[in-house]
C-alpha cells in the first residue's frame, strides 16, 4: 500500500505488503493520537501560546510533546517501510508542520481505508443477492461497474495517501527534496571545478613531458644528424648514425608514453581489459592484473577506471619503492570496483596533484576515490565507479 523512501542511503527492496498494510493502519491509529494532542494542547496552551510573556515556554512545551509522537512516527517508518533516515535533527516548524500533515493524511487515510471496507461490505452483499437469485442481470451490471470506479478511485486514493506519508516522512526526518536538490547543485559545481583543474595539471603534466623529454631528445637527435653530415670520416658518420636511431627509437617511445596518458587508443579498439594489459607491461615494477568484468562498459567508466590504475601504478613504481603491485577490477551489479594495492613505504599524499586529479575525474561520474597509505605501507587506492 505504500512505498519504500529511505531517507538517504542505498537503495533496498521494500518490505512485504502486508507489513506495509499494517504499518499503514497504524498510522491510522497514531494519526488520531496526534489529532487527540493538539486539541487537549490547544485547550491547555491556547491562551498561553497567545500572551507573549509566556508564549516561548508554551511553545517549548507544544514542541517537547510534539517530538515525542514524532519520533514514533519515526520508529512506524522504521519498522514497517525499513526506511533509514540520516541524522538529522528537524527544527520545532518542521517538527510542528510534519504533524499537523501527518495527523490530516492519517485521518484522511483512515476515511479512505474505511469506505474500502465498506465497499467490501456490500460486495459480499451483492453476491449474496445474486446467490438467492434476486437482483436482474441489468441492476447486478450496474452495481458491478459503479463498485468498479469506486474500487479504483479508493485504491489511487490509498496510494497517494501513502506517497504522501513517505514524502512527508523524508522531508521531516532527513533532507527535504530542495536541501537534496541544492546538495546536488553543489557536488555538480564542484565536481565540475575539479575536472576544469584535472584537465588543466594534465595538460601542464603532458606539456613537461613534450618540453623536458621529448623535446629535449629530439634536440639531441638534430645534433647527432648535423654531426654525422658534418663527419668526415666514414667509420665515425655511422656510429652517429647508430646512435641517432637508437635515439630516434627512444624518441618514439617516450612520445608512444605521453600519447597513451592523454588517452589510450587501446580502449577504443581492445577495451579495458588489454589496456590494463598495456599498464602492466610498461611498469618497471612487476604487476598482477585480477579482471572479472562481464559485460560492456560505458566508455566514461573505462576511461575513468584506466586513469585510476595508470596514475596509481605510476606512483608506486615512481615514488613507493614498492617491488609489487596488485590490481583487482570486478563489477559487483551497477558498480565498478578498481583497487590497486602496492606494497610500498607509503605515506602517499591524498591531496597531491595527481591523486586529487583522479578525485575530480572519478567524481565526475558520481564515483567515490579512497586512497588509505599509512606511513610504512601498503598503499591502496579504491575506487567505486557507477556504472549505470
Amino acid at each position: 500500500m505504500t512505498g519504500n523512501s529511505a531517507g538517504a542511503g542505498s537503495p533496498h527492496p521494500p518490505p512485504p505488503l502486508p507489513l506495509r498494510a499494517a504499518g499503514a493502519l497504524l498510522g491510522c491509529l497514531t494519526a488520531l493520537g496526534s489529532l487527540l494532542y493538539f486539541a487537549v494542547a490547544g485547550a491547555l496552551l491556547g491562551a498561553f501560546l497567545l500572551w507573549p510573556r509566556t508564549r516561548r515556554r508554551a511553545r517549548v512545551l507544544l514542541v517537547a510533546g510534539a517530538r515525542r509522537l514524532t519520533g514514533a512516527e519515526r520508529w512506524r517508518r522504521a519498522v514497517f517501510f525499513h526506511d533509514r533516515f540520516p541524522e538529522h535533527r528537524a527544527t520545532d516548524q518542521q517538527v510542528l508542520r510534519y504533524l499537523a500533515s501527518r495527523t490530516y493524511a492519517g485521518l484522511l487515510c483512515a476515511v479512505v481505508t474505511g469506505l474500502l471496507v465498506l465497499g467490501l461490505v456490500l460486495a459480499g452483499l451483492l453476491a449474496a443477492g445474486v446467490a438467492r437469485s434476486t437482483l436482474g442481470l441489468r441492476e447486478l451490471l450496474g452495481q458491478m461497474a459503479l463498485g468498479s470506479v469506486l474500487l479504483f478511485l479508493d485504491v489511487q486514493g490509498l496510494f497517494s495517501l501513502a506517497a504522501l506519508d513517505a514524502r512527508l516522512a523524508r522531508e521531516c526526518f532527513g533532507p527535504g527534496e530542495r536541501e537534496l536538490l541544492e546538495r546536488r547543485i553543489g557536488e555538480l559545481a564542484a565536481s565540475r571545478a575539479a575536472v576544469v583543474r584535472a584537465v588543466d595539471s594534465e595538460r601542464r603534466r603532458v606539456e613537461r613531458d613534450l618540453h623536458d623529454g621529448v623535446q629535449q631528445r629530439l634536440v639531441a637527435l638534430a645534433m647527432l644528424l648535423g654531426r654525422a653530415r658534418r663527419a668526415r670520416d666514414p667509420g665515425q658518420a655511422d656510429a652517429l648514425l647508430a646512435q641517432a636511431h637508437k635515439e630516434s627509437g627512444e624518441v618514439l617511445g617516450e612520445l608512444r608514453e605521453v600519447a597513451w596518458r592523454v588517452y589510450p587508443t587501446a580502449l577504443d579498439h581492445l577495451g579495458l581489459r588489454e589496456a590494463l594489459g598495456g599498464v602492466a607491461e610498461r611498469c618497471s615494477l612487476p604487476v598482477r592484473v585480477a579482471y572479472d568484468v562481464s559485460g560492456p562498459l560505458p566508455p566514461p567508466v573505462e576511461t575513468a577506471a584506466y586513469f585510476v590504475v595508470s596514475e596509481s601504478v605510476t606512483n608506486a613504481a615512481k615514488h613507493s619503492g614498492a617491488g609489487d603491485v596488485l590490481v583487482n577490477v570486478v563489477r559487483q551489479g551497477e558498480v565498478l570496483s578498481v583497487r590497486v594495492r602496492d606494497d610500498g613505504r607509503g605515506g602517499a599524499d591524498p591531496e597531491g596533484s595527481g591523486l586529487a586529479g583522479l578525485r575530480g575525474r572519478v567524481a565526475a561520474i558520481d564515483g567515490m576515490l579512497d586512497v588509505h597509505s599509512p606511513v610504512g605501507g601498503p598503499t591502496t587506492v579504491t575506487a567505486e565507479l557507477p556504472c549505470v
